[in-house]
């Protein structure tokens, strides 16, 4: 006893209970080791005394409570299964047809139909002035590009089921990368843009889309929605060259979908700068309410520069934005307006 006297950080008035009221870290010749011991011994001398049968019954108790949150999710999760495949099936006609001709052309629809209802039901997705992009003939659409750009997902699905028209797409390289992902960018027509290549594809009367944002955009924009194209210029060259429209694309919310963190933006930049690999970490998918709003199409002019229509079209952006969005973007405003507008929105 008069050892443990000699240590402040031990309560001896009732040695029996062993109760420690500090801890330190001391090497006082086998003074660490013993108080090691006298520690440990503590612990075992109150886990013998833990009531296991306590703790079963604990659990017993809880479980069915647990489980029976846990079963309307399954419902839940039921309910939008059917929701989806109802979705799908209002297209049956379609996609009979479209197996009938083409295996392919059967697969892309299925998969339009499926992301048509995913985007009805999660996110009450709406598209307005979705006349603007053309039946026929080719056409060059600038999206600004979110976290993800899960809005082009989606007007490409819809342009597949309601046009019949398959949009082209510019994609990053790494995109080409990823493994198991080459079938499903060449099914929906997704390739590396070069001027040559692009212009290629709208002389073939195809409706090619590019976000010169790119991934910068969309890893490093943040709630204030800003346009992040620097000094590109390659989508102008491809519009002035082939004399088709340009027509602008925003989504409102887009960016409250889904997000990147604010934490060290700085250096994952630096990072992506020097080995232009994506990694920046994505969290969300959030059912927050997206609207896309497709502007009026630009018509180049042969006299202008590509840096002219550039800023032309990235003003006509900027204005979109300013129109459609309010900044900065909020997730909880964004979800409300799943079940209310504000003026603005509903003039818009």
């Amino acid at each position: 006893m008069s050892r443990l006297n000699d240590f402040p950080f031990f309560d001896v008035q009732h040695p029996e209970d062993c109760r420690i009221s500090a801890v330190h870290s001391v090497w006082w010749g086998g003074t660490f080791v013993n108080t090691t011991n006298i520690f440990m011994e503590y612990i075992w001398k109150h886990l013998e005394h833990l009531d296991i049968d306590y703790l079963t019954w604990v659990l017993w108790v809880v479980y069915p409570i647990v489980i029976s949150f846990l079963l309307p999710l399954f419902i839940l999760i039921f309910l939008y299964a059917s929701a989806i495949f109802l979705h799908v099936y209002h297209y049956r006609h379609r996609l009979r047809d479209a197996y009938a001709k083409d295996f392919w052309d059967g697969a892309r629809k299925t998969l339009s139909a499926v992301w048509v209802g995913q985007a009805r039901i999660w996110h009450g997705y709406e598209i307005h002035g979705f006349e603007k992009l053309p039946s026929t003939g080719p056409a060059l659409m600038i999206y600004y590009h979110g976290t993800l750009p899960i809005d082009f997902y989606y007007i490409m699905a819809k342009c597949i089921l309601e046009k019949n028209r398959q949009i082209r797409a510019v994609g990053d390289n790494f995109l080409f990368n990823m493994p198991g992902w080459r079938l499903l960018m060449e099914v929906f027509c997704v390739a590396p843009g070069t001027v040559q290549s692009c212009i290629g594809v709208l002389n073939a009367g195809h409706i090619l889309a590019i976000a010169p944002g790119g991934v910068r955009e969309a890893l490093f924009g943040d709630e204030y929605y800003p346009v992040m194209w620097g000094k590109r210029t390659g989508f102008a060259k491809v519009a002035l060259q082939t004399h088709v429209p340009v027509i602008p694309v925003f989504t409102q919310n887009v960016r409250e979908a889904f997000r990147t963190p604010s934490f060290g933006k700085g250096w994952m930049r630096k990072l992506y700068e020097m080995t232009r690999l994506p990694l920046m970490p994505i969290y969300g998918f959030f059912p927050v309410k997206l609207r896309t709003f497709i502007g009026d199409p630009i018509q180049p002019d042969k006299d202008t520069t590509p840096e002219q229509l550039a800023t032309t079209v990235q003003e006509a952006l900027k204005d979109m934005i300013k129109e459609h969005q309010r900044i900065p973007g909020n997730i909880l405003r964004a979800l409300f307006e799943r079940v209310y507008s504000s003026d603005k929105q509903k003039s818009s």
